[in-house]
């Protein structure tokens, strides 16, 4: 019975495509018939139609790139905003320019060599010349556009400057973690096997770094110091997206990731500057990374550092906040050596 089957769908293709082929010859065969034939009177308002639609679509990119540019331009908020912000401004003026440059030539010559039959079509097979121009200039400027940003990612990716203030942020389905190193200024180990519901993060307490380490609600950064956000993700890909500081890093699985930035305005400053006296930083998901996507927002906090310095001071650590934890420690730990002498 599949057999047949198969053999019957064989066969409908084989009369689909006959049909096709016959259609195709009937088509060469008329060709002279039906190009002597034509007469579109719709064709030079095709053709005029096509620039008028060039023109409109020029003034209304323009239009709405100078109306809408404060609705769509954020402020700057980090020292580095400034630079990537500049190259992709430039970017986006090369690629504007090519971009306009090529739809008036494609609809100017969509005008120009409209149907007639008083024309033949020229064969052209080639021009080195022309060859080598746009592919040598297109090479040029994307060369020197790439390197630009290469340059720019790779200091804000780089090691940062001296004494930064590290923060640890973990993504996960769907929300944000961060931890802090304690009064050592050194953030203590992680294990993914120790993720519960409780450690959310898998701080490792064999680590003696870990135990003054703290897990705020929100984050707090200091204006003008560098602060390095070291970034990694408990389970699918997220991206830890500042779009006021200009700075985006992906959270990947097993891959620990980082970026550095300094901070170039408080919250209270940018709440006076945008008019809106309950804006607040926040950390986005760049990523689609599940049903609960949209819901993945961490909100920062930017102060003057003495004000950073006492928020600081006055974080207890987690495992103050969680002395149950020790215990399941030890239990956890009793249970593995009577499992190793058994």
């Amino acid at each position: 019975m599949n057999l047949i089957l198969f053999i019957s769908a064989i066969l409908f293709l084989l009369i689909i495509f006959q049909l096709f082929r016959s259609s195709e010859l009937l088509a060469i065969t008329d060709k002279e018939k039906k190009f002597s034939s034509f007469n579109d009177k719709l064709n030079n308002l095709n053709a005029i139609g096509g620039i008028i639609f060039l023109l409109l679509l020029i003034v209304g990119l323009v239009w709405y790139s100078v109306a809408e540019y404060d609705n769509y331009v954020l402020p700057i908020a980090s020292e580095h905003g400034h630079v990537t912000e500049r190259l992709f401004w430039v970017t986006t003026a090369v690629t504007a320019f090519v971009f306009i440059v090529t739809q008036i030539v494609m609809f100017y010559f969509a005008y120009k060599y409209k149907f007639s039959e008083k024309r033949k079509a020229q064969f052209y097979p080639e021009n080195i010349k022309l060859e080598l121009i746009w592919t040598i200039i297109p090479a040029i400027v994307l060369t020197v556009l790439i390197g630009w940003g290469l340059i720019v990612w790779g200091e804000i990716t780089g090691p940062p400057p001296e004494d930064p203030e590290v923060i640890e942020v973990v993504g996960y389905q769907f929300a944000w973690a961060s931890r802090y190193p304690g009064k050592d200024n050194k953030l203590g180990s992680y294990n993914y096997k120790l993720i519960d519901v409780d450690n959310i993060v898998g701080i490792d307490f064999t680590d003696s770094a870990s135990f003054d380490d703290f897990m705020p609600r929100e984050i707090h950064v200091p204006k003008g110091k560098p602060v390095l956000f070291k970034i990694r993700s408990r389970d699918v890909i997220h991206s830890v997206y500042m779009p006021y500081m200009r700075s985006q890093m992906n959270a990947v699985p097993g891959m620990p990731t980082q970026f550095w930035f300094v901070p170039t305005k408080t919250t209270e400053e940018i709440r006076e500057e945008t008019g809106n006296p309950d804006f607040n930083y926040e950390i986005l998901c760049n990523k689609i990374c599940g049903r609960a996507h949209f819901s993945m927002k961490h909100t920062v906090i930017v102060q003057e550092e003495y004000e950073y310095l006492e928020w600081k001071k006055s974080q207890k650590p987690w495992i103050e906040k969680n002395p149950e934890y020790l215990s399941k420690i030890q239990v956890k730990n009793n249970f593995q050596k009577l499992s190793l002498r058994d």
